[in-house]
C-alpha cells in the first residue's frame, strides 16, 4: 500500500483578494518548477490542511492548495456573499494567472470533484489531466439521497441525530429547514444546526468508524463554514443546471483522468462515478473495495497517491514510478 508522503511546509503563502469581501488563502509547496497540481477541497466549505499536499511527490510536483470562499483560512469566515460555483471557478482561474501557471493537473474529491469538472469544462485548455475521488455530480437525486431519503436508511441511528434540530412538521424539506436555521439570527440554533449537519457527514464518511474524521467534522469552527456553505449551495442545486456536468463532458473528453471511488461510499454512491466514467472515454475508473467516501481510508489514500504518480509519469515521460 502507498502511504502519504512525509509532511512538508509551503515555500510560499499568498492572500489573494478576489471579489469583495473575499480574500483567499493560497499556498505552494514541492518544487517551484515542477508539474503544477491544484488540490481542490471538498465541502463546499471544507478547507485544506497539512494532509492536502501529501498525496504528491514533492520532488516532481508544484503543489498548490487553496481554501475556497468562506472557509479554512480564507476570509470572511462562513460568508455566503458572492459565493457560487461560478465565483469559485473564477477564483481558480485567478489563482492560475496570479501564479503564472499555464496548465495544471486538477486533484479534487467529493465537492472538489464537482468543482474540478466544472472548471475543466469552462477552461479545458488550462488542464493537463484530472484525478477525482468520491464523485459528486450534484444532481437532484444525489442531494435527496444524502439529505432527505436514502442514506438515512443505512444509518438510522445517526439520522435521528441529524433530524433532531428540525421539528417534524418541517422534515419534508430538510435542506430548506436547515438553511433557515443556518442563515438565521439565532446563533445558538445556528451552531446547533451546523454541528448536526457536519457530524452527519463525518460519521458516514468512512466504511469503518474513524474518530479522527468525526472529530474534524465536529470542530465548531469548521462545522459552521461547512454547514452554512454546503446548505447554501445545495438549496441552489450547486448553482448548476440539471445534469450539467455529464452534459458538458464532450468539452473535456480528450483529457486523461483517473477516478477513484469507494464501493461502499454512502455519501456519494458509486453510480455517480459510473455515470461519469461512461461519459468520459479517456477516464480510468478504480473502484476501491472495503472503502467508503473519505480520502483518509487506506485503500483510497493508496489509489490517490498512485494516481498522482501515474499522471506525473505520463505527462513528464518519466521512468516507471517506485513505491512512495
Amino acid at each position: 500500500m502507498q502511504s502519504l508522503y512525509p509532511e512538508i511546509k509551503p515555500y510560499a503563502r499568498h492572500e489573494l483578494a478576489v471579489q469583495e469581501p473575499h480574500v483567499l488563502y493560497v499556498d505552494e509547496s514541492g518544487v517551484a518548477d515542477g508539474l503544477p497540481v491544484l488540490f481542490v477541497h471538498g465541502g463546499p466549505g471544507g478547507g485544506c490542511d497539512a494532509l492536502s499536499r501529501r498525496f504528491f511527490d514533492p520532488t516532481i510536483y508544484r503543489i498548490v492548495t487553496f481554501d475556497q470562499r468562506g472557509c479554512g483560512r480564507s476570509t470572511p469566515h462562513a460568508s455566503l456573499e458572492n459565493n457560487t460555483t461560478a465565483h469559485l471557478i473564477a477564483d481558480m482561474e485567478r489563482i492560475r494567472e496570479h501564479l503564472g501557471i499555464d496548465k495544471w493537473v486538477l486533484f479534487g474529491g467529493s465537492w472538489g470533484s464537482t468543482l474540478s469538472l466544472a472548471y475543466a469544462q469552462t477552461y479545458p485548455e488550462r488542464v493537463h489531466a484530472l484525478i477525482l475521488r468520491g464523485i459528486f455530480l450534484c444532481r437532484p437525486q444525489d442531494l435527496s439521497w444524502f439529505y432527505q431519503d436514502g442514506a438515512s436508511r443505512l444509518f438510522p441511528d445517526y439520522w435521528e441525530e441529524f433530524l433532531a434540530p428540525i421539528p417534524p412538521q418541517e422534515r419534508d424539506d430538510l435542506i430548506g429547514a436547515y438553511y433557515a436555521r443556518l442563515t438565521g439570527s439565532d446563533q445558538i440554533a445556528q451552531m446547533h444546526a451546523a454541528k448536526a449537519w457536519s457530524c452527519w457527514e463525518g460519521r458516514t464518511a468512512t466504511l469503518r468508524p474513524n474518530h479522527q474524521v468525526v472529530d474534524r467534522f465536529g470542530d465548531a469552527h469548521r462545522a459552521l463554514a461547512m454547514a452554512r456553505i454546503e446548505c447554501h449551495y445545495f438549496i441552489n442545486q450547486a448553482f448548476l443546471e440539471p445534469d450539467q456536468l455529464l452534459r458538458d463532458m464532450p468539452r473535456i473528453a480528450h483529457l486523461p483522468g483517473i477516478i477513484v471511488h469507494g464501493r461502499y461510499d454512502s455519501i456519494c454512491p458509486l453510480d455517480n462515478a459510473w455515470a461519469l466514467h461512461q461519459a468520459w472515454p479517456q477516464s480510468e475508473l478504480q473502484i476501491i473495495r472495503d472503502a467508503g467516501h473519505s480520502a483518509a481510508e487506506c485503500g483510497i489514500t493508496d489509489a490517490l497517491v498512485r494516481a498522482a504518480a501515474d499522471i506525473a509519469h505520463r505527462l513528464l515521460d518519466l521512468p516507471p514510478a517506485e513505491d512512495a
